[in-house]
């Protein structure tokens, strides 16, 4: 299977994630899969819904995927983000690398999905229950 990155209306397969990038010389294989949980900042979550300027949001993981490269020796990189409404529990997002080592393939996933909520044009809205909403930019992990 090929690796790719993609924004996609489509729900978010972590095995089809996984195959895209296993490659017989890697050691270390990482994926990192974003739910929507059920709560935000002691809120209770009904949803979400994600907007997106796709053609720029796929140029954008194009461009971290090179970034990627270039600070690490990877096999295979892939990303997909989902956009429209999703529910508690539904992956919006998975990034997945393979290297020959664990290492690298642990620092260059989470700077894969860090680069994602910084820099591309993918905001979101949290739905709450009772029917309101926020729309919240999404923020790097650890934040």
């Amino acid at each position: 299977m090929k690796e790719w990155t993609k924004i996609t209306k489509l729900p978010i397969g972590p095995a089809e994630v996984l195959a895209s990038v296993r490659e017989r010389s890697a050691g270390g294989t990482v994926v990192f899969v974003g739910t929507i949980r059920n709560q935000s900042e002691g809120r209770a979550v009904s949803g979400l819904e994600y907007e997106v300027y796709k053609v720029m949001a796929e140029k954008g993981m194009r461009e971290i995927s090179e970034n990627v490269r270039k600070k690490w020796p990877v096999k295979k990189i892939s990303m997909v983000h989902r956009y429209g409404a999703l529910g508690v529990g539904e992956i919006s997002v998975a990034a997945a690398v393979s290297s020959e080592h664990r290492a690298e393939a642990f620092e260059a996933c989470r700077f894969a999905i860090d680069s994602i909520k910084r820099a591309l044009p993918i905001w979101k809205k949290e739905r709450f229950k009772g029917g309101r909403g926020v729309w919240v930019k999404g923020t790097p992990i650890g934040s």
